[in-house]
């Protein structure tokens, strides 16, 4: 059961690639296709299951423009290298705020925002070849925060 849990979220001993398709509602729809490398990833001398980024974006913009949100985390998973699955992002009301998703084969970018505080909460997760500290830069550019503060969390820790 938790091997299936890990491999849902793209952090098992095998790498989700699109070289099969199955059908499924009459569209090709990408099927996971797992190779025997494994993901961990050895940082600054420490092995673990990947980088995790806590992004704080203050005094920012556009925090309730979904579409724009959804392409900056387009544009986040290109400059990491990584491998989207899916995009799920919410409007909330009447504030304007987003909450969302960009579920990745190396795991995950979250985004939650609160645009009448110009404040935005992200988490940047990711393991094997994908490169999070590479979406920083995309989101400064993107959100023009007055204020941007970045933690880096090592999960996974081996030893």
């Amino acid at each position: 059961m938790e091997q299936d849990a890990l491999f849902q979220l793209g952090m098992d001993s095998a790498r989700l690639n699109t070289a099969q398709t199955e059908e499924k509602n009459g569209t090709q729809a990408t099927a996971p296709v797992c190779d025997d490398k494994d993901h961990f990833i050895e940082k600054d001398g420490v092995l673990c299951a990947g980088a995790h980024l806590i992004v704080d974006l203050f005094e920012a913009e556009r925090l309730d423009d979904i579409a724009y949100i959804e392409s900056t985390l387009r544009d986040c998973v290109q400059a990491a290298g990584a491998t989207l699955l899916h995009i799920h992002l919410h409007p909330f009301e009447p504030n304007g705020g987003v909450s969302g998703v960009a579920v990745l084969a190396e795991s995950h970018i979250s985004i939650h925002s609160w645009p009448e505080r110009n404040y935005a909460a992200l988490d940047i997760f990711m393991c094997g070849d994908a490169q999070p500290e590479r979406c920083v830069q995309v989101l400064e550019s993107a959100f023009r925060p007055g204020r941007m503060e970045v933690q880096e969390l090592l999960r996974g820790r081996s030893g």
